[in-house]
């Protein structure tokens, strides 16, 4: 199993822009977060969120191709399977097939709602999760105008976890404000 250790260094060597590094810790935080919640491994799961995005850099963020470059990454470095699936089906489309596990929603779902998460927080007068609020999260999501380029279908699998999405969003919200200041927000 690839450590955390060797995940980190793994994204720093593929990923240089530093909000993308910010979303791949908060993914995985969430990941961590969710795994608890359902009784998952939490390091699996934590290890798919910090490498979900991993060839975006290098693809230059074409999402027909993207995670095909990180699966065979992955894949030649001998990273548990199951990790790799639910990282290439985070991107379902690149593959033309559907999210079906448990892992696959989750992390779409996770990575996800970590974009509206930390737009919430950019609205308000610090630029803090410390400020934001669950119910905020939940309410802007209606607003199809915010944060407009986040996909509110793919948040709303939390209910395919058996999460309903005001405690998904606390618990993902959670999860951000322990890393608070990693992600510098």
């Amino acid at each position: 199993m690839i450590t955390k250790e060797d995940a980190i260094a793994l994204l720093s060597q593929y990923i240089k822009n530093e909000r993308m590094l910010y979303h791949c810790y908060a993914t995985e935080a969430v990941m961590r977060a969710l795994a608890r919640r359902l009784g998952k491994d939490e390091e699996k799961w934590g290890i798919a969120g910090l490498l979900h995005d991993l060839d975006l850099e290098l693809i230059d963020g074409n999402l027909t191709v993207h995670t095909h470059e990180t699966a065979k990454i992955l894949d030649g470095i001998g990273v548990d399977p199951e990790i790799i699936d639910a990282i290439k089906m985070h991107n379902e489309d690149a593959w033309g097939m559907k999210r079906s596990t448990v892992f696959h929603h989750a992390l779409a779902a996770g990575e996800t709602i970590t974009g509206m998460i930390a737009a919430t927080a950019l609205v308000y007068p610090d630029k803090k999760l410390a400020s934001v609020k669950a119910k905020s999260v939940t309410k802007r999501m209606k607003e199809k105008a915010f944060a407009a380029s986040v996909n509110r279908d793919t948040i709303m699998e939390c209910e395919k976890l058996g999460i309903p999405l005001d405690e998904f969003a606390e618990i993902c919200l959670q999860a951000m404000k322990e890393i608070s200041d990693q992600l510098g927000l």
